[in-house]
């Protein structure tokens, strides 16, 4: 049966392929190999199948390998544009964070020298009520001295009145010489009044001069007073501008956010208690105090703000060499609801802000996973993480390893798939960690 199929194959291919005869010749003799028409085209046809498949694979490999290069150098580009802009970006960090402690550092020393210029404020204010005491009590010490001087004077003219008529009614000389004698106790008294006036006129226009450099004194401190309060105030509005800029670019509202935080942290005193005191000795608020009130009443807000901002997560989770590979919404047809990171296996995560991690195990796609709940309704979501560092109910604090990159879950290749959601709907991360750019 297998032979009659072989003839009737050769007789179909017998036309294109008629039989050939391989001679082979020795010394001796001669042989020859029959090469039937199915046996050359089946060589033929392994022939041109071995030539097509390598003419096939050698393009696809070649393909590959253009292919291969294009890409690698597109992501070598790509991370050397990524890593130049974290540079920038940590360099423009750590000049805000040079600025603030600058700005901090001239707040201290100018409140140190607040607290001088009160102290020397209060004590040229007792200076003055005293001088101003003194005047009063050596012009009253005067008035009476002068009139006490005038009533001597009228005393001495009585009595030398008296002499007279006496020497021209009475010539006795025991009677002259008692009125002798008291004329010259009454001169004397004059001329001891006499010197106690001019010492104490001396002494008051000693006491003008005093009481005219305290004033000056008092002009020039209230100059250095102003130029102190306006660099504190500059520094103040300096801090304050880029955190409420930060807040108001994400749509929070800053002054119900500051609120619950002022409720949450309600103790009183220490060194933010404002200033109650008055140089004036009445009940009303000098000036001066009034605007240092205000300026710790900035102040209060700046750490509120600081400690609201340390609960929002405005902070960046990846910390390591990463490129950015899936942004925020569509893809493929449905909504992605975070922001893509790749890395290395193992980069170092960290928490956003400060909360209690409420999951931390596998869920479904996303894989090893943790979830962290914040104040103000906030949720921040770490996926396809390799490692995970902390467990449920744990208090973490923003800049906290929780955990490491990875690529479980629905995951095409190690990334950490990071989402923040308000009131349980995811927001777009990248507003939040662009928004805190200019701050940490």
């Amino acid at each position: 049966m297998t032979q009659h199929i072989v003839r009737k194959l050769n007789a179909a291919i017998e036309r294109s392929f008629p039989e050939q005869r391989l001679f082979l010749r020795s010394d001796t003799e001669t042989r020859f190999i029959r090469l039937s028409p199915l046996t050359q085209f089946t060589g033929i046809t392994g022939c041109a199948l071995l030539l097509g498949w390598t003419i096939i694979s050698s393009a696809i490999l070649l393909m590959h390998s253009l292919g291969a290069g294009d890409l690698r150098e597109q992501a070598l580009r790509d991370q050397a544009v990524y890593e130049a802009r974290l540079n920038e970006l940590a360099a423009e960090r750590d000049a805000r964070a040079r600025e603030a402690a600058q700005a901090q550092e001239r707040f201290a020393v100018a409140l140190s020298e607040v607290s001088a210029m009160q102290s020397r404020l209060l004590s040229s204010e007792d200076r003055r009520r005293e001088l101003e005491t003194g005047v009063d009590v050596i012009a009253g010490t005067l008035r009476g001295t002068m009139k006490e001087r005038d009533e001597a004077r009228k005393h001495a003219a009585t009595l030398s009145a008296q002499l007279a008529q006496t020497e021209a009614e009475q010539p006795e000389v025991s009677r002259l010489a008692d009125l002798e004698t008291t004329l010259d106790f009454m001169t004397a008294a004059l001329g001891n009044l006499a010197s106690e006036r001019d010492d104490m006129s001396e002494y008051v226009e000693e006491a003008e001069v005093h009481l005219d450099r305290v004033a000056l004194d008092q002009r020039l401190e209230a100059e250095r007073n102003e130029r102190i309060f306006s660099q504190i105030e500059e520094a103040v509005t300096t801090s304050l501008e880029p955190i409420d800029e930060m807040f108001q670019s994400v749509g929070l509202p800053t002054d119900s956010i500051i609120e619950q935080v002022r409720r949450s942290y309600s103790g009183q005193g220490g060194p933010m208690t404002p200033i109650t005191f008055s140089t004036s000795g009445d009940a009303q608020v000098d000036p001066l105090t009034e605007r240092a009130n205000d300026v710790l009443g900035q102040l209060d807000a700046l750490n509120l703000y600081r400690i609201a901002a340390e609960k929002v997560p405005f902070s960046f989770p990846v910390r390591g060499a990463y490129r950015s590979t899936s942004g925020f919404g569509p893809r493929w047809g449905r909504k992605h609801e975070g922001h893509d990171y790749a890395g290395a296996t193992g980069t170092p995560i960290h928490a956003t802000a400060d909360g209690v991690v409420v999951h931390a195990g596998r869920q479904g796609g996303y894989g090893n996973l943790i979830k962290i709940r914040h104040e103000f309704g906030y949720e921040t979501r770490y996926a396809h993480l390799s490692k995970i560092h902390v467990k449920v109910g744990d208090r973490v604090s923003r800049g906290d390893r929780i955990g490491d990159m990875g690529n479980t879950g629905r995951s095409t290749g190690t990334h950490l798939h990071y989402e923040i959601r308000v009131g349980g709907k995811a927001v777009n991360p990248l507003k939040y960690i662009k928004a805190a750019r200019d701050v940490f």
